[in-house]
């Protein structure tokens, strides 16, 4: 199972309508859920981004939910495919 680190900023839309936020956490919980994804957490920050989340799931799942996230307008992401030490030196091993 693939883990993905995914940090997310507010839209002018997303801060305008920050009161609705939990709930659109929530609302992302429940689609991450129906496509099989687990999301092992979700942080508010305060720095340079405003979220902060961690995923494992297939390639597809993430990449679903992070597209059907965007599309709402309130976020912007950026996502990045994270690999434990053992995954590491498994992919290392493989090197010529």
């Amino acid at each position: 199972m693939a883990t993905y680190i995914t940090l997310a900023n507010f839209t002018d839309q997303g801060i305008r309508n920050i009161k609705e936020s939990p709930d659109r956490v929530r609302a992302f919980l429940g689609l991450a859920e129906d496509l099989g994804l687990t999301v092992k957490s979700v942080h508010y920050t305060v720095g340079t981004c405003d979220l902060v989340t961690i995923i494992e799931g297939s390639d597809e799942a993430a990449a679903t939910a992070l597209l059907k996230l965007g599309s709402l307008g309130n976020v912007r992401t950026q996502t990045m495919r994270a690999f434990t030490p053992e995954e590491i030196r498994t992919l290392v091993n493989r090197m010529p």
